[in-house]
């Protein structure tokens, strides 16, 4: 079995600066980690390897920094590593973010699995993955909290917030990680030497490398844009009600709230 896995490196959530010309977020120079959900699907990829002998390969799209996450990612037992950068791949949207992928898994070639995390942090839309499944013409199956793979099949439990499915799937199909899933295993000494003492490339793919119309990424090609990014600005004020009786306390604060239309 041929396992590829999507990880994005996402912006830490206590140091996020935001363009406000473009409305996207500043990664450079902010400290990253790999996105939760990724190492889920990460660690689903690890144990098939551990369980069936899999060949792991991990994708990232972002800039040049990103290696350090693939880099991690081979330090935690991954064999291969892509990184897919360019100029022309800033401020891509779900639908060209997925278009870059799934043109760049077609490069990469030869898969039976495909592993995403649910959603990235810094986004929250859960959409990249379906994407690429559909972009690449196979199945997908969701919120995946157990993976057993058996033979030329899988079985997975999805979960869903009325109750669980269990789907057998025929290879090759993509599947989403949640939390649930797993917990993610730590870099082992050897990996870590393996991985930053360079034993393992990581190969390069720029847009001349992939089969993708131009028309389709980048900010230009994104169908959906950042209307405006904020940072809310929290204010509190707050008042003490004076009164002679708690009755008369009470009748100033339901005036006051009505005045203020809270009730």
């Amino acid at each position: 079995m041929k396992a590829i896995v999507c990880v994005k490196q996402v912006p830490d959530t206590n140091e996020v600066r935001i363009n406000q010309e473009t409305g996207t977020l500043i990664r450079e120079g902010v400290p990253s980690i790999i996105n939760p959900d990724d190492k889920n699907a990460l660690e689903a990829a690890l144990v098939l390897k551990d369980e069936t002998g899999a060949e792991v390969s991990v994708v990232s799209m972002g800039p040049p920094q990103a290696a350090d996450a693939l880099k991690e990612a081979i330090a935690m037992g991954a064999d291969h590593a892509y990184l897919v950068s360019d100029r022309a791949f800033g401020g891509s949207d779900t639908w060209a973010t997925a278009t870059i992928l799934a043109a760049a898994i077609e490069k990469i070639g030869d898969y039976d699995l495909i592993l995403c995390g649910r959603q990235a942090i810094d986004g929250d839309t859960a959409q990249v993955g379906p994407e690429i499944a559909e972009f690449l013409g196979i199945p997908q199956i969701t919120y995946a909290k157990h993976i057993e793979c058996d033979g030329e099949s899988l079985n997975v439990t999805r979960f869903t917030e009325t109750g669980d499915y269990k789907i057998r799937t025929k290879l090759p199909v993509l599947l989403t990680a949640i939390k649930e899933l797993n917990e993610p295993r730590f870099p082992t000494v050897q990996g870590i030497f393996r991985a930053y003492d360079g034993d393992v490339e990581i190969n390069m793919l720029g847009l001349s490398d992939l089969n993708v119309d131009q028309t389709q990424i980048g900010l230009k090609g994104s169908p959906t844009n950042v209307y405006r990014s904020f940072v809310p600005v929290k204010s509190k004020q707050s008042e003490i009600i004076e009164g002679n009786t708690d009755s008369e306390k009470a009748e100033t604060l339901i005036e006051k709230l009505l005045q203020a239309n809270l009730i």
